[in-house]
């Protein structure tokens, strides 16, 4: 049965001796409907851009190459037949070459999800295989496959009845949280505020459903369209106040044990509890996978 959807990359997934044909697909799709233009606002025209070099003029994109800097305006032309000729068997192939458990990996890594569907009928018993052993030992299987100019990263999982890649990126992409986090107060709080915390966290805790998440930003977008396609005029709502700034530990106490009180429920009050509630835990954090 033909794909509905065109492949975004074609070759094969290889575990050891046991090499299937396989076709990777986007397992995500960009929603954003409300997108801008750069317009000329005294003539109401769009603003159009054209490629230039100094001294020629404008140029056509067929006298266009790819070329690597070396000195100032000094370049290496590359040709694509040069590029074409790289000897990578990562081009064609996804080879498992290590597998490792999904909570070693470190948020941060993660790039986007793909869908990785067997090629033909030939491939399906391989596929399932895979599947189920992945499935089986809990692990991810890491490879490397060379898509889009550049040789990623990439880790293989299973995903309901079929298998997904996830693009990684190199450990040298991450930047160091020191530089970031290097001021975050180094002592412990008190633990009744942990507790307290935990208690809130646990009273706000559900099933991950993330279609009752919507995008409110591109909702309003949508919104001042309609309105301004009305001749409306849209005029800017008045600033809400400043939020409330705990700013010692009793306000951040106080505003613990209110929230727990409340059943996790926010609060436009600023007043306040009067009454405690029970800082007693009702279980431990989880563990950050």
């Amino acid at each position: 049965m033909a794909k509905k959807h065109r492949a975004y990359w074609k070759g094969y997934l290889r575990l050891s001796l046991v090499t299937i044909g396989v076709e990777i697909y986007n397992a995500v799709e960009s929603k954003s409907d409300i997108s801008f233009r750069q317009i000329h606002q005294p003539s109401g025209k769009r603003v159009k851009y054209e490629k230039t070099v100094p001294g020629v003029g404008k140029i056509e994109n067929a006298d266009i190459v790819k070329g690597y800097e070396v000195d100032t305006d000094t370049y290496i032309i590359i040709e694509p037949e040069e590029i074409d000729a790289l000897k990578l068997e990562s081009k064609k192939t996804i080879d498992l070459v290590q597998f490792i458990d999904a909570k070693e990996i470190d948020y941060r890594y993660f790039e986007r999800p793909y869908f990785v569907a067997p090629a033909d009928e030939l491939a399906g018993e391989g596929y399932v295989v895979i599947r189920d052993a992945l499935q089986k030992t809990g692990k991810l299987g890491l490879a490397q496959v060379t898509i889009g100019g550049r040789e990623w990263l990439v880790a293989i999982a299973p995903i309901g009845d079929g298998l997904m890649m996830e693009m990684l990126r190199y450990a040298e992409e991450l930047r160091d949280p020191a530089v970031f986090l290097g001021e975050v107060p180094d002592e412990t709080p008190q633990k009744e505020m942990v507790d307290l915390a935990v208690q809130l966290i646990e009273k706000k805790s559900s099933t991950f459903k993330p279609e009752a998440f919507q995008d409110h930003y591109q909702e309003a977008l949508k919104d001042l369209v309609r309105q301004k396609r009305k001749g409306k005029k849209v005029v800017a709502p008045e600033a809400e106040g400043a939020r409330p700034t705990g700013a010692n530990v009793v306000d951040l106490m106080e505003a613990l044990k209110k929230s727990v009180g409340q059943g996790g429920k926010s609060s436009s009050s600023r007043t306040p509890a009067k009454k405690k509630a029970s800082s007693k835990s009702s279980s431990r954090p989880r563990r950050k996978a």
